[in-house]
């Protein structure tokens, strides 16, 4: 085992154990990291051996935050736009294999887990909240959009929470996600070892799971949930927040802020992203990422996600000069064209 490797691939017991292995860059997904969790699990698909898959990210304070997104705008800044579209038609591919994966994949989240690291979470079979656990899908922020999968999850949770958190990136805590089904359950975080242990040793899945589980505590967004509903069923963005801005005027301290949060970010994104959701409830699995793949194909065409990696990343002085800057400058259909067929460069997902 190289333990210099980006991700660290091994067959423990009856486990096969996926390490995303970049502690010191959150272990933030590269293309290599990518195609070699794609090898293996294809690898343990067929293994008889192999009765459940392990992810976990090495360090403590991420299990994945996310794609190199810096690296992804350098080329296309550069003009590879064919190098940074490899990547992610890769990475949404992986996302397809987990999802149509045939044994238990149980992700150990004990941190961090954004962007990518959803993706090579949220589509298994079991998710692990330990108490340091912290999911956000924050792209409209830095003027992208919520992808590696997004589009079909994120209308599938209780009510309007999916929208919501689409278009405000708020970060998610261990109790809301179990509320919201983001975790399947929540297991302290020194007992994460011994479950660990277990699952390798081939002790049944669901039993070791069970055994192993703690109640999280009180949901914090069960307490908005009216309110989330109310304001994020609306028919545009801008319509969400006039009900925002109206639910905040009746003394919603938790509308004005989440009000407040959305006109930071891009006007563009979110009404790609409130696109997505919409379109998202009615899609299966595989036209979902052939969805995102024909927006991210068109996402360097803008300007806004270039300037978000600027002002947050980059620069980090926080504040993107969005283009255009306000919600009713973005054009229909500018926001089509980035869900349009892309004929001969479509995603493949056979």
């Amino acid at each position: 085992m190289d333990e210099t490797a980006e991700v660290i691939c091994e067959k423990q017991g009856q486990a096969g154990v996926i390490t995303l292995n970049r502690p010191r860059a959150l272990n933030a997904l590269t293309l290599t990291m990518v195609r070699e969790m794609h090898q293996a699990l294809d690898a343990w698909a067929a293994d008889p051996q192999v009765t459940r898959v392990i992810v976990q990210g090495a360090g403590e304070k991420a299990f994945c935050a996310g794609g190199d997104i810096r690296r992804l705008t350098d080329l296309l800044q550069a003009g590879e736009r064919d190098e940074a579209l490899a990547f992610w038609r890769e990475e949404y591919q992986l996302n397809i294999l987990i999802k149509r994966f045939p044994k238990p994949y149980i992700s150990l989240i004990d941190g961090i887990v954004m962007g990518g690291g959803v993706g090579v979470s949220l589509h298994g079979s079991h998710r692990v909240a330990g108490e340091r656990y912290l999911f956000a899908m924050p792209e409209v922020g830095i003027g992208f959009f919520p992808d590696v999968g997004a589009t079909y999850a994120l209308p599938r949770l209780p009510g309007q929470m999916g929208m919501y958190l689409a278009l405000t990136g708020e970060r998610v805590r261990r109790a809301d996600a179990v509320m919201l089904g983001l975790a399947t359950h929540s297991v302290d975080s020194g007992a994460i070892a011994a479950l660990r242990k277990a699952l390798i040793a081939g002790e049944p899945v669901d039993e070791a799971l069970a055994k192993a589980s703690t109640d999280p505590g009180a949901a914090p967004l069960s307490a908005e949930r009216a309110i989330i509903d109310s304001c994020f069923s609306a028919e545009s963005v801008a319509a969400v927040l006039q009900r925002l801005d109206e639910a905040a005027s009746k003394g919603s301290e938790f509308a004005a802020k989440t009000a407040a949060g959305m006109r930071t970010k891009s006007p563009t994104s979110m009404c790609i992203a409130f696109e997505q959701v919409r379109r998202g409830a009615s899609l299966d699995f595989e036209e979902a990422m052939r969805t995102e793949f024909r927006v991210v194909s068109r996402i360097g065409d803008g300007k806004d996600f270039f300037e978000g990696v600027r002002a947050v990343l980059i620069d980090k002085d926080n504040q993107p000069r969005w283009d255009p800057a306000s919600l009713d400058a973005v054009k229909r259909e500018i926001i089509d064209h980035h869900f349009a067929n892309l004929g001969p460069h479509e995603l493949e997902t056979a």
